[in-house]
């Protein structure tokens, strides 16, 4: 049994689906930012639901399923392209029971569920990262990737290094509820 990781009650505010999200955590448009529930974004994180197509309305620009973990220092941002002279954003789409290490720069079109993301990586433009996938620390993922099911990725630029057994779905999917169970408040003095 890990023992549990306390935080100060005052540094994170707490939605009635059970999201913590730390004070000290950048949320830039946070109308067009969707927490699935039980997500925790730890502080020095930068979200940009700001960044998104022109015109009226809102606009979903980054959903989080539940049990997600944003690490300290994670920068998400939706992925962005020119096209026929226009300058457009596109959602970043993230499943349930993801967990993404501390300063990782994310601007994935899809993460898939139960999937793990290292410290210090950089996820390009438009990656498409399938389930139960995991990328080592310190790796690069070039823009435009795809990353199978079942799959290892590590190095600059991120490259397929192996299979990850059958049994993966559910023990990320373990870890990030024992995580979430461990993340305990602390009154302040």
């Amino acid at each position: 049994m890990d023992p549990p990781i306390y935080y100060s009650k005052s540094e994170f505010i707490e939605t009635d689906t059970g999201n913590k999200v730390s004070r000290r955590a950048t949320i830039a448009g946070p109308q067009n930012i969707i927490l699935g529930g039980k997500t925790v974004i730890s502080s020095g994180a930068i979200i940009r639901g700001d960044l998104r197509r022109t015109g009226p309305g809102h606009a979903v620009v980054i959903s989080l399923g539940r049990y997600c973990l944003v690490g300290e220092g994670c920068i998400m941002r939706p992925p962005y392209k020119t096209y026929r002279g226009n300058f457009n954003y596109y959602p970043m789409k993230i499943g349930d029971h993801v967990h993404i290490g501390a300063n990782s720069v994310v601007e994935a079109a899809t993460i898939g569920n139960h999937v793990e993301i290292g410290k210090n990586c950089v996820i390009g433009k438009f990656t498409i990262i399938k389930d139960c996938a995991k990328i080592a620390d310190n790796t690069i993922i070039p823009p435009n990737t795809v990353i199978p099911a079942l799959s290892l990725f590590s190095g600059s630029p991120g490259r397929y290094v192996g299979d990850l057994p059958e049994s993966t779905m559910e023990v990320v999917e373990m870890g990030t509820k024992g995580w979430y169970k461990r993340f305990v408040a602390v009154e302040d003095r």
